[in-house]
């Protein structure tokens, strides 16, 4: 380090011919004292000291500074940075050569400036460093995820590199991890430290097809049909016609004509009917087609449990009406289901029914009701022999903290309109008309009309396809009685209107669902669907009953023991999304767990494992709840533990996500540009390389690093001053002086 020391003053021709004037008076009036007390030695002294302390304050009037310049004996460093990341191996840089035209990866392209040749002419006046980012590192496994991050690479180059006088980024900008790279451009312009940028690929995407998405569910019931949603990105510029296989892992192969759009997603679906209980893996495939250049990202799997079902549901009645009569008939000979029904007829005197599937009273207490899946509430309410408001208190507690669901079947006598300013009122997804609570009948019926969530939805899906489900729902039989139903409450979901019948909300709901809590709510607002037998039996009645109760009890039933169920959303996980845990923990009694000490040890693919920790969230439903961030794609391991009872519940969940660098994606020059504008430096193009050369050699010499000291305000100057005065002001009173 070389360092200059001197002496500075800020004057001015003014100032200069002030002080002179000033000391030159000084002088001549210390010499006349001097003189008129006969030559004395200690006035000598004095007045000597007199004209040291006028010079000493005209000389700070002047602002002196010290200043010291150190200039490092080591060279400016330039960093060269470049992008090594997977996005880098994308092909879609042309190059001319000779006649023919030839295509290079991205690495390719900028394989010139991260050769130490290409820099000799900066040699002499510079320390090039040439250095990759993005690299993926070699001790990670092959599970974890890892993107680019150009935030991180400008904001610790000053750190990293010594003297540093320029930067050259050369990438292809899709920075896809940290924060904006235009925060740590602006920390190197405060710093003056330009960056030079070199933007590589195009930013169009390559022809490709690729599989974005497989959201298989978490299991499925033997012998009953599961649907496979999935989606496909197109990046070609014509729509065609594929055939997407989906494989099963006991050998079986679906297929499935799918028409993809062009510039754009599609999503679609295959039903598969598992025949036995077991673990699976689905695959599903997608041909490459002629003109897309990326084949590798055109598969995915997704495992999947098969098990038997036992789904336990209670049906609350007062008058068994028609819908009543056959909903249970299709419940009971249902296999997969288990119910309890129970009547509040008027005209008996003992609650329950005649048959062996009748209770004779509510649940009570939190052990019996718990144990229900689904509930549905006919025509009843808050009446003498009928729901109290316990009853009611306990139902929402079931659906909010246990993931149960519950189904509103209003009736004709209007017994549901008292449960209202009840907590189940909260529930309830409709708002209903007070002033008739009989609902509205007509001699001719009336029909049902899907509106675009119900077109979508698998609760309405009474055939294979969407075209053919319009069909069935269009030739349904009417109904003659529909519920005062005014309009959805916020948040709802409405999957069916009545076709002719409207008021100042709109359509009036039909059938509508909300999520509450952890459980879910439906409203059916008529009770004609039993209508839909005629001419065809059981087929859509039957169908569509059977479709409400699994769809109610599916996030319940993901992960369930003797005492412990475990349940979590979304059940489609992306890499980096934040994974609501809950679970529902019983004691040795079958009570719900109060408090206790929940813990869930999670094993990601890799094998690195983590502990999440517990907390209640209902205390009388043996409720707890956790969060956990998935950071790597594939299936994770659970163990739930619970130290007061000392169950354990092993469960298993997949995580979805794509390469966090992906090839094929569009490049990004905008990203780069914007770096280069904020921090003073350049855009240069892979057909202007020497102009990198060109624009680090105009570069100025890097300035000196300058400590200045003002003597001017400087407290020891001042102290100086100070004690020179006070010696002064002593010396006078020694000689005799006033």
């Amino acid at each position: 380090m070389n360092t200059v020391r001197s002496l500075t003053f800020v004057w001015a021709p003014w100032s200069i011919a002030v002080s002179l004037i000033l000391i030159a008076l000084t002088a001549v009036l210390c010499y006349v004292a001097w003189k008129r007390n006969g030559y004395r030695r200690s006035i000598g002294l004095l007045e000597l000291l007199r004209l040291v302390l006028v010079s000493l304050g005209v000389l700070l009037f002047n602002q002196p500074e010290w200043v010291e310049e150190f200039r490092p004996d080591e060279k400016p460093t330039v960093a060269v940075l470049w992008d090594d990341s997977a996005s880098m191996q994308t092909r879609d840089v042309t190059s001319q050569v000779t006649t023919a035209t030839t295509v290079n990866s991205r690495r390719e392209a900028i394989a010139q400036l991260t050769e130490n040749p290409f820099w000799a002419s900066l040699q002499e006046r510079m320390t090039v460093v040439i250095q990759p980012f993005g690299s993926k590192d070699p001790a990670a496994t092959a599970a974890a995820s890892h993107g680019t991050n150009l935030h991180e690479v400008l904001a610790n180059a000053p750190q990293q590199f010594k003297n540093l006088q320029a930067i050259v980024l050369a990438s292809d900008g899709d920075w896809n991890e940290g924060e904006p790279p235009v925060q740590a451009a602006s920390a190197l312009r405060l710093k003056g430290v330009p960056v030079f940028t070199v933007p590589v690929g195009s930013s169009s995407r390559l022809p490709d097809i690729e599989l974005l998405s497989l959201d298989s569910p978490t299991f499925g019931i033997s012998g009953k049909s599961v649907r496979i949603p999935f989606t496909i990105d197109s990046t070609l510029p014509r729509e065609h016609l594929t055939t997407v296989q989906l494989k099963v892992s006991d050998g079986e192969v679906l297929t499935r004509e799918v028409r993809v759009a062009p510039m754009g997603r599609t999503s679609d679906f295959i039903n598969w009917k598992p025949k036995a209980t077991g673990d699976y893996t689905l695959t599903i495939d997608v041909p490459r087609h002629p003109d897309e250049l990326i084949p590798d990202n055109n598969t995915m799997s997704a495992p999947i449990a098969i098990r038997e079902e036992k789904l336990r549901v209670l049906v609350v009645e007062s008058v068994p009406r028609w819908e009543y009569r056959y909903l249970r008939n299709a419940l009971s000979r249902d296999p997969g289901v288990e119910v309890s029904c129970l009547l509040f007829h008027p005209g008996l005197k003992k609650g329950g029914g005649g048959n062996k599937d009748y209770i004779k009273q509510f649940p009570q207490g939190l052990d019996e009701l718990s144990k229900y899946d689904v509930v549905f509430l006919g025509d009843v309410g808050i009446e003498d022999g009928q729901l109290t408001a316990e009853d009611c208190r306990l139902l929402k507690g079931l659906v909010e903290h246990q993931a149960s669901g519950l189904v509103f079947m209003p009736g004709i006598q209007g017994r549901q309109m008292s449960l209202i300013d009840t907590e189940l009122g909260e529930l309830c997804p409709v708002i209903f008309d007070t002033a008739q609570p009989g609902g509205w009948g007509s001699r001719t019926p009336s029909h049902f009309e899907l509106t675009e969530l119900g077109r979508r939805s698998l609760l309405t899906k009474l055939a294979d396809t969407q075209d053919d489900n319009m069909e069935v729902w269009e030739s349904l039989p009417g109904f003659q009685w529909y519920a005062p139903a005014l309009r959805a409450k916020a948040g709802c979901e409405v999957l069916a209107v009545h076709k002719d019948v409207s008021n100042e909300f709109g359509r009036l709901p039909l059938l509508a669902t909300r999520t509450f809590g952890a459980g879910k709510v439906l409203f059916m607002g008529t009770d004609g669907a039993w209508r839909w037998r005629k001419g065809v039996e059981d087929k859509y009645h039957y169908r569509f009953w059977g479709q409400v109760v699994r769809w109610m009890a599916y996030q319940r039933n993901m992960a369930k023991g003797e005492s412990m169920r475990l349940y979590y959303s979304p059940e489609q996980p992306q890499v980096r999304q934040t994974i609501a845990l809950s679970a529902n923990v019983m004691d040795k009694s079958g009570e719900p767990l109060p408090n206790g000490d929940v813990t869930a040890r999670i094993v990601a693919p890799s094998g690195k494992a983590e502990t999440v920790r517990f907390t209640s969230s209902g205390d009388e439903w043996g409720a707890f709840a956790s969060r956990f961030t998935a950071e790597e794609p594939g299936k994770h391991d659970l163990f739930l533990n619970c130290k007061q009872t000392a169950a354990t519940l092993e469960a298993s969940f997949f995580v979805q996500g794509l390469a966090v660098e992906r090839i094929g994606r569009a490049a990004r020059p905008e990203v780069l540009d914007e770096i280069s504008r904020v921090t003073k430096g350049e855009m240069i193009g892979l057909d202007r390389l020497e102009q990198v050369l060109k624009s680090l050699a105009a570069l100025p010499e890097p300035p000196a690093s300058i400590r200045r000291v003002q003597l001017w305000c400087h407290p020891l100057v001042a102290s100086l001053l100070v004690v020179l005065l006070g010696i002064f002001w002593i010396g006078r009173k020694i000689v005799g002086l006033i």
